[in-house]
Parts: structure tokens; C-alpha cells; sequence
């Protein structure tokens, strides 16, 4: 006699998740070299005051720096990814301490499409959906291109507004 199984674990936690916008990579990197670059600034000084052997440390300093740039932030964007469903969205996010958030849309309060100028210069931005509950609770989405996060913005409004009817 065989007896056909059903998995234990729900599907939903299962999904496949959706990658953020390419862009999203080099912004990371840009912003990680804006951060690298008072280092380096202090390195060089350092450097330049003769008080150790030349390269000792401003070699170290520029190798950590360059590592920083090219391989820090490509892990975050491939760390991050995200589901939507008919009712909610699910954020996954974390290298060292991963975070896999679910956010209902009955619970939201309001919704937010930010850009600062170096997601502007790379055509992406940042949805932010504030929830109810928790005081000062967000869960931002960054990497996604324009229109994507407005169209998401947009569906969640039209879930809340049909849930609120």
C-alpha cells in the first residue's frame, strides 16, 4: 500500500525570491568607497609623516579598502531578495545575521518610494512600507528600479483600499 505524503512546511516560506536591480551593486560599491576614502585620506597622511616604513601603511589600509569595494558589497546585494504575494511581502536581507521579514499588507500604514542622489544617478530606489504595531516600524526594500516600486506601492494601496472596504 502506498500512501502519498504532503509536505510538512508550508510552500510560502519556500519561494523563490526575486533579485534586486543590477544598479544596486554599484550604488552599494559607491557608497562603500565614499565611506573607504577618509581612510585611505588618513593613511596617506600617515604616510607622508615619515614615521614608519613607506607602504606600511597605507598598502594595508588601500588593500582593505579595495576588498571593501569590490566584494562587500556584491554580497549584500546577493543577500538581499524579496516575494510578493496577493497580501504581503516577504524581505530577506543579512550576510552575517540574516533577516527574512514578512510584512502583511492589512498592516500597513502608509508607503514611501525614496531616492537619494546616488539611487537617482543609478536609475533606483528604495520602497518603504511603515507598519502598524510597532512604534517607528519600517521595513525599506532598496535596489529596485523606479517604476517597479511605484507599481508596488500602487498595488499595496489597491490591497488596503479593498480590505478597508
Amino acid at each position: 500500500m502506498e500512501h502519498e505524503t504532503e509536505p510538512a512546511v508550508p510552500a510560502a516560506q519556500d519561494d523563490a525570491l526575486t533579485n534586486l536591480h543590477p544598479n544596486h551593486v554599484k550604488a552599494l560599491r559607491l557608497k562603500t568607497m565614499i565611506v573607504a576614502a577618509p581612510f585611505l585620506l588618513g593613511a596617506l597622511i600617515l604616510e607622508g609623516a615619515s614615521v614608519l616604513p613607506p607602504g606600511l601603511i597605507l598598502g594595508p589600509v588601500a588593500l582593505l579598502a579595495l576588498m571593501a569595494v569590490l566584494r562587500l558589497p556584491l554580497r549584500r546585494h546577493l543577500a538581499r531578495g524579496y516575494a510578493m504575494d496577493a497580501d504581503r511581502l516577504r524581505v530577506v536581507r543579512g550576510i552575517l545575521f540574516r533577516s527574512d521579514t514578512v510584512v502583511p499588507f492589512g498592516r500597513v500604514q502608509h508607503i514611501d518610494v525614496n531616492q537619494g542622489p546616488i539611487e537617482r544617478y543609478y536609475s533606483i530606489a528604495t520602497l518603504t512600507l511603515h507598519t502598524a504595531g510597532v512604534h517607528n516600524a519600517a521595513v525599506d526594500l532598496p535596489g529596485l528600479a523606479p517604476d517597479l516600486a511605484r507599481e508596488m506601492r500602487e498595488e499595496i494601496r489597491a490591497h488596503i483600499r479593498r480590505e478597508t472596504l
